[in-house]
């Protein structure tokens, strides 16, 4: 007999795959196996297909089904003829709040053979085509490998045994721990509410890949989480003059990055480029390596879901030992660290400190670092914990004021990112246009110039001798405003396109940012609705409300971070752009004037 199981609720599907379910209805399963909290199986009209897992309940050879006589008769026809437990179990009987989140799976699904990407934006960590990779250099595992860690949880089914009422009761655990080398899956995954008429919780949603269930603040705001927080590991948010903000570093510093040298290992088997980090507070210099800053980088975009953490410069397959190329990723850094080292809560990140100030030759030293951060537990949901919010704030944070602001900066990046595209495009053409078109035209009117000189030359009069030295000043000038303009997107283009493919990357950080915060405010609007309709105790509600408040300043404190960098780094970059650019046609303008006083003689 094939497997079959009974649909506990109504489903209808929204995506391609899926297939739609009645209450009461039994279908035949194609295998017990879940694919992340979705079974395959064939309805009554025929039409196999997905459908949630929590929405069904296995059919056990201890359980048979109602006759086959049965099966036409309209469901208020079986609830006169059998007892209502034959078709609910007593610990699902409510029909659920609200239908399940769409969840879209790939045909390459079946096999089950994906993961999702552990960050939002599209970097990629540790591709092999920049910087070889030591064997023991990452840990195998972290700490989500560890029991008590944080896990992603789907149904598996028992076999279901008989109470004394004669009915029959489906046991559900939920203990299957995911995880990857860089990201972890946290949550729950349970059916819907128990019972109408016993206290209702906040649905858990559906889909277990977004950003709000992976980052671990589903888990936070309902509450799942506890731990004792060391005064070491709190992050404070103030109220300033412009809303919640980061409290500010007590000791701000700088570091800067210099001379890019290639060294070699293995005996001149292995070349690499080490850059040079000078701390202001320590006066220390270490020499790290690209991968280096690949490993901090994963580990704090881990560590901190609601923080934007700088994306690095790309990675390149080809051509890394170039000078050129040497030199655009030492100034991409240089911006990444300023950016680093300005972020109250990132600066004083224990992984970051170790990363500025491990001496480079400490081998032993170095590892002992990386693993404890590897193994941070404070990580996930438990990194909501240590937000530190102000006292007595718990009233001040208006549900709808902050879905405002939120949702006034959400329009405010789409913006900035279209500008950005498009400045950083039309940036690319013209200095394209200077490095060769500008160049090519002037030298081309240069040696235009010149060859009139040397007809002059033909010319054996004294007094036409001063002409055409003039004439071949003047091509010489031409030349040299070629080179000139050649040269100039060093000076100011090139830097402003690297300020904006950093800002690109934040602007890429914050969708998820802000998915972890609607999140979270999706959760007490539901739970308002509850206890409005007396299905939740109020105290219970409150605290969901005050844990989606943390969420909340957390967020607004780093929209006004970004505010804050934003404004200092585009008034100091535009100020450069700008002086660059009066000097260089200054320069421009001095060739010309020197052309224009060779004529005053002649």
């Amino acid at each position: 007999m094939a497997l079959q199981a009974r649909a506990l609720y109504d489903f209808r599907s929204e995506n391609p795959g899926e297939i739609s379910l009645r209450e009461h209805e039994v279908l035949s399963l194609c295998s017990e196996q879940d694919i992340e909290g979705w079974l395959e199986g064939i309805n009554s009209h025929g039409d196999r297909g997905l459908f949630p897992a929590s929405y069904v309940r296995v059919i056990r050879s201890a359980e048979t089904p109602p006759p086959a006589r049965y099966a036409n008769l309209p469901a208020v026809g079986l609830e006169t003829l059998l007892p209502p437990a034959a078709f609910k179990p007593a610990t699902l009987e409510a029909p659920p709040a609200a239908a399940p989140e769409p969840f879209s799976l790939s045909p390459a699904a079946a096999g089950y053979p994906f993961l999702p990407s552990p960050y939002g934006g599209s970097y990629q960590l540790s591709q092999g085509s920049d910087d070889d990779w030591d064997d023991d250099w990452d840990e195998s595992s972290t700490v989500a490998d560890k029991p008590g860690s944080l896990s992603s949880s789907y149904p598996v089914y028992e076999t279901a045994g008989r109470g004394a009422s004669g009915h029959y009761h489906l046991s559900m655990q939920s203990e299957i721990s995911l995880s990857s080398r860089s990201g972890h899956l946290a949550g729950h995954l349970h059916p819907p509410s128990s019972s109408t008429k016993s206290l209702t919780t906040v649905s858990r949603n559906l889909n277990r890949f977004s950003t709000f269930v992976k980052s671990g603040g589903e888990a936070f705001v309902l509450g799942e989480v506890s731990g004792f927080v060391k005064d070491g590991d709190k992050l404070c948010v103030v109220l300033g003059p412009r809303g919640p903000e980061w409290q500010e570093n007590p000791y701000p510093f700088q570091c800067s990055i210099e001379d890019p040298t290639k060294q070699t290992k293995f005996k001149g088997m292995k070349s690499y480029i080490a850059y040079k980090l000078v701390s202001s507070h320590t006066g220390q210099q270490v020499h790290r390596r690209y991968k280096h800053f690949d490993w901090l980088y994963g580990r704090l975009a881990e560590k901190f879901p609601v923080i934007s953490v700088p994306h690095l410069p790309e990675k390149q397959a080809t051509g890394r030992f170039e000078e050129d190329f040497i030199s655009k990723r030492r100034k991409g850094l240089s911006w990444w660290m300023d950016h680093m080292c300005s972020h109250p809560v990132l600066a004083q990140c224990d992984a970051f400190q170790h990363f500025l100030t491990c001496p480079s030759t400490d081998e032993k030293t170095w590892k002992q670092g990386k693993r404890k951060a590897e193994k941070d537990e404070m990580v996930g949901a438990n990194f909501f914990l240590t937000i530190s919010v102000p006292a007595g704030s718990g009233a001040g944070l208006d549900l709808h004021e902050v879905e405002s602001q939120v949702d006034g900066f959400k329009a405010f990046m789409k913006k900035m990112d279209e500008s950005a595209l498009q400045l950083n495009h039309t940036a690319n053409e013209f200095a394209r246009k200077q490095v060769t078109g500008f160049k090519k035209e002037y030298q081309k009117v240069g040696h235009s110039f010149k060859c009139l000189s040397q007809a002059f030359e033909l010319d054996q009069q004294a007094f036409s001798a001063s002409l055409n030295q003039a004439i071949a000043f003047t091509a010489e000038a031409y030349d040299a405003i070629g080179d000139l303009f050649a040269d100039q997107p060093r000076q100011d283009l090139d830097a402003l396109m690297d300020l904006l493919a950093l800002y690109q990357g934040h602007l890429a950080n914050f969708p998820d940012i802000i998915h972890v915060q609607k999140g979270a405010l999706t959760k007490v609007k539901e739970s308002k609705r509850h206890v409005e309709e007396g299905k939740m105790e109020l105290l219970k509600a409150e605290g969901i409300q005050e844990r989606c408040n943390v969420i909340s300043f957390a967020t607004l404190a780093e929209i006004n971070h970004f505010h804050k960098i934003c404004v200092r780094d585009f008034k100091l970059q535009m100020k450069h752009f700008l002086q660059q650019q009066i000097l260089f046609f200054q320069k421009v303008t001095h060739k010309l004037e020197e052309a224009l006083h060779k004529y005053d003689s002649i």
